[in-house]
């Protein structure tokens, strides 16, 4: 797991650019503090930030690969989990390998196969290969890992893990009528290959591009219609096969591997299943300060973590660290935590991600989550809430008038409600179904994961930690769209054939627990000093919410403690304290990244 820069004229000689790669490179050193690296010729610079996991003796990058006389380059994040057995197929085709790291797979399964190869990869990755004559850069299937790109007026391609190495490149942040549109109206979500940037872009999950002077894109993998055939007995048997192979194969690496355990269903299947392969293994949850005094249960989160964590302690006994986020600690990580996104993201739901992240990594650079099943199994209220699954936009979405009502006239003539209907339509004209469960399904990998993708991967890199997402198969993906939908909530539970493939593993309370969301602090304290931050901030003439929101609006949202919008502007849990913090971050973002507005 790593960061990458690259930048790219066949044109035009790029060698006055070196100081400014490692300017680039240098913001992303947290993604990869073991090794710097860099490879430069006057067409194509490039660079790489690498967290040491696999071969760390040998698997630094730049790599090059020489073929017929003909040298490939590559920089790489993430992992290939079945780098051996392609590996092997190399070795029989005649390739040699001087390294054991999957980098050096993916420069051979290239010369070979071309774009093809990408057919091969089982994993979470993005990727630059420069052959000299032109840059083929991929992306995983399902979004695991980010990957930026932008063309400057010479059409020079710039590449990059984070925007801000792009930003930096342009050297300002010009957020124009369709990044405010993303952001207002979709964020923290965005169209899939977009950002809220003016001119930055994200090559989206399942694409590849070449580039040789200009940029074709191409889609080489989608979800898609095929049969089932198997029964309900064999069906839940696939699913559980499907599941223990993915856990399996990610426990590749030369370093220590622990999970994410928060005593739900996924991580509770990660767990059972990783103790089986690792002994003695190391386990992390996460908490709040005075959460027993002040959680009160709702509709989305009906129960605390910890009861549940230590009936899995007890049949799965691990070295178990729990941790406890002091409220101001979380109030002062939103600024890292927007820094690590580039863009208001999940607010609070983020900082916290970030200082579990960070608390994991002093003694471990792996960790295995849960996340990613609700999306692919069904967890979500919106699978099966016909109130939800029918509106005529996003459903993790509520009250869209009521939102819309806060913004200035301004903002209000964007006609926010129009581009979310569209967006959300043009979505579902992506894939040819009228089946509500796969349009959910799809609607869901493709919008609502990549949030909590991005989530992920930016605050646990930031933290210089892999997280590693088990349920993010190609494989289950592609299995679970196709299963009858009274399969998938069998027995009338959300998620209801993933319990019953594991149930003979779990305490039977686990194996049927209500789905919870990431857990929100409940804190009264929190509450005061977040409201005590965005009240300060309103003295602040150039805080760039009276861009957007309507003044008194604003004021009295304030001084309601957020009380006065009442449904989650965003999935399940922001609302309250959580969407102040989500305003608090986007005053931040406006000052800290001096974001110029062009609408």
């Amino acid at each position: 797991m790593s960061g990458i820069v690259t930048i790219c004229n066949y044109q035009k000689n790029l060698l006055k650019y070196d100081e400014k790669l490692k300017r680039m490179t240098e913001l992303i050193k947290k993604r990869g503090p073991d090794h710097e690296g860099y490879f430069m010729t006057p067409h194509c610079l490039m660079s790489h930030k690498r967290l040491s996991v696999i071969d760390i003796k040998n698997g630094n990058q730049p790599m090059l690969y020489t073929y017929h006389d003909k040298i490939y380059r590559i920089v790489y994040h993430g992992e290939i989990y079945n780098m051996i057995d392609l590996k092997n197929h190399f070795i029989e085709l005649g390739y040699t390998f001087e390294t054991n790291s999957d980098a050096e797979v993916i420069l051979v399964s290239y010369i070979e196969y071309q774009e093809h190869c990408l057919d091969l990869f089982e994993g979470g990755f993005a990727f630059v290969i420069d052959d000299g004559e032109r840059l083929f850069i991929a992306r995983d299937q399902l979004g695991i890992k980010p990957l930026y790109y932008y063309m400057d007026e010479d059409q020079t391609l710039v590449i990059a893990s984070e925007v801000k190495c792009i930003l930096t490149y342009i050297g300002k942040a010009i957020v124009d009528k369709n990044g405010i549109k993303e952001l207002l109206g979709l964020g923290p979500s965005l169209t899939p290959g977009y950002t809220i940037y003016k001119g930055i872009y994200s090559l989206r999950p399942g694409y590849y591009m070449y580039y040789d002077g200009e940029c074709q894109k191409n889609c080489y993998w989608k979800v898609h219609d095929e049969p089932h055939t198997e029964d309900l007995a064999e069906t839940i048997e696939h699913v559980k096969s499907l599941v223990v192979e993915s856990v399996q194969q990610q426990l590749i690496g030369d370093v220590p591997i622990s999970t994410m355990l928060s005593g739900g269903l996924d991580s509770s299947i990660i767990t059972a299943l990783t103790s089986q392969y690792i002994h003695p293994l190391t386990t992390y949850s996460i908490t709040y300060e005075d959460q027993d005094k002040y959680f009160q249960a709702y509709d989305y989160q009906t129960t605390m973590d910890d009861d549940y964590i230590q009936e899995m302690l007890s049949r799965y006994p691990t070295y178990h660290h729990k941790i406890t986020l002091k409220q101001e600690d979380l109030l002062n990580a939103l600024e890292e935590s927007l820094i690590a996104r580039d863009m208001p993201g999940m607010a609070d739901i983020d900082s916290s991600f970030l200082l579990f992240a960070k608390e994991i990594s002093k003694n471990h650079k792996v960790s295995l989550s849960g996340e990613c099943a609700d999306e692919i199994f069904g967890g979500y209220p919106w699978f099966y809430k016909e109130e939800l699954y029918t509106q005529p936009y996003f459903p993790w979405m509520r009250d869209l008038d009521q939102k819309i009502d806060l913004f200035n006239d301004k903002v209000k003539s964007l006609d926010l409600e129009h581009y979310i209907k569209q967006r959300y339509q043009e979505s579902l004209l992506e894939i040819p179904t009228t089946d509500t469960k796969k349009q959910m399904i799809y609607l869901n990998i493709q919008w609502f994961m990549q949030t909590l993708l991005a989530r992920a991967d930016s605050q646990t890199m930031r933290s210089s930690l892999e997280v590693r997402v088990p349920f993010a198969t190609v494989k289950i993906l592609q299995y679970l769209y196709n299963m009858p939908k009274e399969f998938m909530f069998y027995k009338g539970e959300e998620k209801g054939i993933l319990r019953a493939a594991f149930e003979d593993i779990l305490p039977d309370d686990i194996a049927h627990r209500k789905k919870n969301p990431y857990p929100k602090t409940h804190s009264p304290i929190y509450c005061d000093i977040i409201y005590e931050k965005l009240k300060e901030s309103l003295s602040d003439p150039s805080n760039i919410l009276y861009q957007f929101f309507d003044k008194e609006k604003l004021i009295h949202f304030v001084e309601s403690k957020g009380k006065s919008f009442t449904a989650p502007w965003f999935g399940q849990l922001m609302m309250g304290p959580q969407l102040m913090a989500y305003f608090y971050q986007i005053y931040l973002w406006g000052k800290i990244y001096h974001i110029e507005l062009d609408f």
